[in-house]
């Protein structure tokens, strides 16, 4: 099948950014809005919490299933299927009239979102030359990278000035334009005309073991914290279930003749190599994106379109690399040094931002983030271009799905492992400094008087009224400066697990597929 040209190569690649995109807007957009949608849905902020826990762990089950999902119904249905139910989900969340509503249709929009990835992935591979390749995954990898990133602040701006409805409702006009430009301006591959499906086994014991799996993870980390990990007899449970059936799924799928997710491809010593690089990336990617923003909002006191903007210009140096980087690796730099030096940033990135103080303005960040848009494009361009490479065309579809997944597997593990490691690492350092709190440390006590004073000299309250309140800001102080050590301390164990990760540099082996293979990839994969 002929790669498209022109103007219909130009929007096929703008509609699989954006779709790409889209999904993944979707997965950070919600977090600055929970509080809204709490208030006037009538639910505690920990139930409102369910609306991100359904649409992830709705991704993570659907992702690894993409290769076989496309086979089945072909490529481009499939894609526009996901477009359609995607879109359609995100009308009804924005019309959802209660929570529990709102989460079902948040899982629904999961499933159709789950497909934009891997799918959009191969359909962008398949609208490039074999030599263009790198191309292909640098602007893939800007989808990846920047979604994330303006979802917070796209989400922040909407929460400031218009209704919480607004963040699903603005899916709607480019859904509905991305499904018709798919429908227009994508072809069906060959095979996709003559789909036999009752001939195609569908593999329900392994779709019912990693729904389990996966599921039950997903659960574990998003809510382990919040209900106090394995204090909480469900998540025993759970816990339980998630190990019993991710044992079953990697035994069944490796048994069986016709595999849900075909875990033989991580044969490929590349591949294995490639997908615990990207885990590891997507660990940092997502704890960085974690504590950054809750650091500007708690400790500086930015609104979350504040915060949003201050990443601007980290994501469009992120923006401007990934074709240069992209470009370097059609030249023959090896993709073992970018991505060395990705992780290398990285870390410095976490070693900088780990001297921060409390009173830093925002000048302070402006460099380090640049430092993290750089690093990222680094490591997203050639770590997606190795996780193909070295396969052969029947393999890439499995090979694309299985590598996205431990990305969105990563920001899990590392959200959820930041979000213990901050609350247990605050009430330390908030009991360390409360023994510094006592009437038998001058500083404390000329600190409380000065407050005091200041109320009694503003009028209005008495001596005792005002030693209270004196007491209350020192307090504040306490509570804003273990925080502030918190975070610098999450920084820093971040930047450690970068450098620890390095030594993992040795295994990766350079490997491209034979311009030949190529060309029947681009024929066959999903």
């Amino acid at each position: 099948m002929a790669t498209p040209k022109g103007f219909a190569k130009f929007v096929i690649v703008t509609t699989v950014i954006s779709a790409t995109m889209l999904e993944l807007i979707d997965t950070t957009i919600v977090n600055v809005a929970l509080s809204q949608i709490s208030g006037n849905l009538g639910a505690t902020i920990e139930d409102a919490s369910w609306i991100v826990t359904a649409y992830a762990i709705a991704n993570v089950i659907i992702i690894p299933m993409t290769g076989f999902l496309a086979s089945y119904f072909g490529r481009k249905n499939y894609y526009l299927g996901s477009i359609i139910l995607f879109t359609f989900a995100s009308f009804m969340c924005g019309n959802a009239n209660g929570l529990w509503e709102l989460v079902a249709w948040r899982f629904i929009q999961g499933v159709g979102g789950g497909a934009l990835l891997s799918t959009s992935q191969a359909i962008l591979f398949d609208a490039f030359e074999v030599s263009e390749r790198p191309k292909a995954s640098a602007l893939f990898g800007m989808g990846v990278i920047i979604g994330p990133t303006i979802g917070p602040t796209l989400g922040g701006y909407i929460v400031d000035n218009f209704h919480w409805s607004f963040i699903f409702d603005i899916n709607v006009p480019v859904g509905i334009i991305a499904a018709f430009l798919v429908y227009t301006f994508i072809e069906k591959q060959p095979h996709e005309y003559n789909i036999d499906r009752k001939a195609i086994k569908i593999d329900y014991i392994g779709i019912a073991l990693l729904i389990v799996w996966v599921g039950a993870l997903q659960y574990i980390l998003e809510r382990g914290q919040t209900e106090d990990w394995f204090a909480a007899k469900h998540i025993v449970v759970l816990t339980v279930a998630a190990i019993v059936s991710f044992v079953g799924f990697l035994w069944w799928e490796l048994k069986t003749d016709h595999p849900a997710v075909n875990l033989k491809v991580l044969k490929n010593r590349t591949l294995a190599i490639t997908t615990i690089l990207t885990f590891i990336m997507g660990v940092g990617m997502y704890c960085s994106m974690f504590v950054y923003p809750v650091w500007m909002q708690r400790i500086m006191g930015y609104t979350p379109t504040l915060t949003g903007e201050s990443l601007f210009p980290g994501a469009i140096m992120a923006a401007v690399m990934m074709p240069l980087v992209g470009k370097a690796i059609q030249r023959g730099v090896p993709p073992k040094y970018l991505i060395t030096t990705g992780f290398t940033l990285f870390a410095f990135f976490c070693f900088w931002m780990s001297f921060a103080s409390g009173d830093a303005g925002v000048t302070f960040f402006f460099l380090p983030l640049l430092l993290r848009g750089l690093g990222a494009a680094m490591l997203s361009v050639p770590l997606t271009n190795q996780a193909v490479s070295g396969l052969t065309p029947l393999e890439m579809p499995q090979g694309i799905a299985v590598n996205n997944m431990m990305r969105q597997l990563g920001g899990s593990f590392g959200i959820a492992f930041m979000n213990t490691y901050v609350a247990r690492q605050y009430q330390e350092h908030r009991m360390q400094l409360l023994n510094y709190v006592t009437t038998d440390n001058p500083i404390a006590t000329e600190r409380v008087q000065q407050y005091a004073a200041g109320m009694v000299a503003k009028g209005g309250m008495t001596a005792a009224q005002a030693h209270q309140s004196g007491l209350t800001m020192l307090e504040g102080l306490v509570n804003k400066h273990a925080y502030v050590l918190t975070y610098l301390d999450a920084f820093r164990l971040v930047g450690i697990f970068f450098i620890c990760v390095l030594p993992l540099m040795f295994f990766v082996k350079t490997r491209s597929l034979s311009a030949a293979a190529m060309k029947e990839a681009a024929e066959h994969a999903h």
